[in-house]
């Protein structure tokens, strides 16, 4: 199934970029009208989606579910700071020389929301509760079933989550390529992709190779943890990578990461809830983007450069971002408000991130899911030895003798 997807995929990718070269307006509204309706269906499933397989899954952990929680998090925003530090330095070491001979004046770049093509028409589908609600409900209710051994409430959020992933395989599946095809022909017409890679070549050049480095050094620590192949581990995970790519939505890509995941051998349960939760709080990608097109942007814009300074805004973006994924672009937007309060960034120099950071958010969120797939295995691995731990401690006294 993945192997199929991931063709598909592909194909899409292609094709679109392709097709936006000659396809007429009228025929590319079309596909912008699907994925404005996609989108919306997207935007409704995927808090629902978290609850029916996050909540599930932490009551299948037992008693320490919290503990799990916690561990997966501080994980989870470890890698995130890491990714940006990897990224301030790589930035501050290479673009001094880089882009010495660039100049911009805040003209040739603009929101490209401004110059979108625009839908026929737009269903409203707003969702039931927002990302980080579905996020502490499924908290709450996972642990609360652990504490107090319910099994009524967790039959009917087993219900819910087979419910939600047939709706997942017989429908959000099938139609991610049309999709992902809609996408890169909006980009393409737009202009968008031509006339960031054309002013910004360099840095977009550099965020693509330090993503895939960062993508090697997290899989190998992974893989050395779980002691597997890191390159399997990494192969395995390429549909969820080309589906993010496509559809620039960690939330929206949650089913075939998982699906990725299990053929890592990372167990059901854990699964189920270290992927909905990374897709949410793990954008090591996206902070390496963010933090190189924003280093960039400040050079070539004049903006000095604080390294203590630019340390609390890698700290806080790590946390502003959380929930952001739910929507492709959303981590950008989340971040403008510290750009402007903490880097200075005015006006100008906000239309600059936003048009080269959407123009190719997907290479930063492909980079996020597929870094899910390592948390998930690291985190796999601990679990499966404490469990071996307390099976061990359990046999040597199955029953305490009477004092």
């Amino acid at each position: 199934m993945l192997s199929s997807l991931l063709t598909r995929i592909v194909v899409a990718i292609v094709l679109g970029a392709l097709c936006g070269l000659f396809f007429p307006e009228p025929i590319a509204r079309v596909f912008v009208t699907f994925n404005g309706v996609f989108s919306g269906f997207l935007g409704f499933l995927i808090p629902v989606l978290i609850l029916a397989l996050v909540a599930p899954a932490i009551a299948d952990l037992g008693r320490g579910a919290g503990k799990w929680l916690l561990i997966t998090a501080v994980v989870a925003y470890g890698s995130t700071i890491c990714a940006g530090l990897m990224a301030f330095g790589t930035s501050m070491a290479l673009f001094p020389s880089l882009l010495a001979d660039e100049t911009h004046d805040g003209g040739a770049l603009s929101d490209p929301s401004e110059e979108s093509l625009s839908s026929f028409f737009s269903i409203e589908m707003p969702p039931p509760f927002d990302i980080m609600t579905a996020l502490l409900l499924a908290f709450c209710v996972g642990v609360g079933i652990t504490m107090v051994r319910g099994t009524t409430l967790k039959s009917g959020l087993e219900e819910l989550r087979d419910i939600i992933m047939l709706v997942v395989t017989r429908i959000v599946i099938p139609l991610l390529p049309v999709y992902v095809f809609g996408s890169f022909l909006s980009l393409t017409m737009n202009g968008q992709i031509g006339t960031v890679i054309s002013t910004f070549f360099k840095v977009v050049i550099t965020a693509f190779v330090l993503t895939i480095i960062l993508l090697l050094l997290q899989y190998v620590i992974a893989g050395a943890i779980a002691k597997k192949n890191p390159i399997r581990l990494l192969k395995n995970m390429l549909p969820a990578y080309f589906t993010a790519l496509g559809t620039s939505s960690s939330a929206a890509t949650i089913p075939v990461t998982l699906q990725a995941t299990r053929n890592n051998g990372v167990s059901e349960e854990v699964a189920g809830f270290t992927i909905p939760l990374c897709a949410t709080i793990h954008l090591a990608g996206s902070t390496v983007k963010i933090v190189l097109f924003s280093t960039a942007v400040m050079m070539v814009t004049g903006i000095e450069i604080d390294p203590v300074q630019y340390f609390g805004f890698i700290l806080m973006l790590g946390i502003t971002m959380v929930a952001a994924p739910g929507v492709p672009g959303g981590a950008i937007m989340a971040a403008v408000g510290i750009l402007q309060s903490m880097l200075g960034f005015d006006e100008t120099a906000i239309s600059i991130m936003i048009a080269t950071y959407v123009a190719i958010d997907s290479i930063g969120t492909a980079t996020n899911v597929t870094g899910d797939g390592a948390i998930a295995v690291a985190i796999d691995r601990f679990y499966k030895k404490s469990e071996d731990i307390d099976d061990d401690a359990v046999a040597e006294d199955p029953q305490p003798s009477a004092v």
